[in-house]
């Protein structure tokens, strides 16, 4: 779907304006961007590596069996599972960013049940959901929130059952949330869309407790 090249570009320009906003500390966080779909494989941030100063080195090939392809040294990122799931799952999607955030963090918090082992966020008739592709009158969504497994070929299980293709994000608990699009600008609108709303709920239950 997208060049090496071109999907280097995409990323390393994503990860330097998630950077810029406190989205991806402490290296953590993966990006990725598809490469080809039958047989699958992405362009992905190698593990280790800090996003706010990412390089073309950081960056290499896998497929779907998350093995390193030729000519590319790193080891992948430790969450690749949940990418190649989320590629599988939607064959259309070209990029897939993940990001920890103080915001997403919280809400995830709030609205996750430990007992059910699940959760969700609402939002309705937010202008954001726009850009969430949802221009209907009276728009309303809700973000899945699934545990923080740290057996990670059940995460990307987990992540990947709870996707769905009207709401381009899913939350993990107390870690941080996948966003996903058609294309590199679109998967960065729809995070930057989920964390503006993420904030503004946040602040607003705040003030409104105050």
């Amino acid at each position: 779907m997208y060049p090496f090249n071109q999907a280097v570009e995409s990323l390393l320009e994503i990860a330097h304006r998630c950077a810029q906003k406190g989205w991806l500390p402490a290296t953590s966080g993966n990006l990725s961007v598809r490469l080809n779909g039958h047989p699958l494989s992405m362009a992905i941030t190698r593990s280790g590596c800090d996003k706010a100063c990412l390089k073309t080195e950081d960056i290499i090939v896998v497929d779907e069996r998350m093995q390193v392809m030729s000519g590319y040294a790193g080891k992948p990122s430790a969450e690749t599972s949940v990418h190649v799931g989320l590629y599988e799952k939607f064959p259309d999607i070209a990029c897939i960013l993940h990001v920890h955030t103080i915001f997403n963090n919280l809400l995830s918090e709030r609205y996750f049940s430990i007992s059910e082992g699940t959760g969700h966020i609402p939002f309705a008739q937010h202008e954001l959901l726009k850009a969430l592709g949802h221009w209907e009158e009276k728009a309303s969504i809700n973000i899945p929130i699934v545990p923080n497994y740290a057996n990670l070929e059940r995460l990307g299980q987990a992540v990947t059952e709870a996707a769905y293709r009207d709401v381009p994000g899913v939350l993990v608990h107390r870690h941080g949330i996948y966003a996903y699009g058609e294309s590199p600008e679109a998967a960065l609108r729809h995070l930057e869309a989920f964390e503006f709303l993420f904030e503004y709920h946040w602040r607003l239950n705040q003030a409104a407790s105050s």
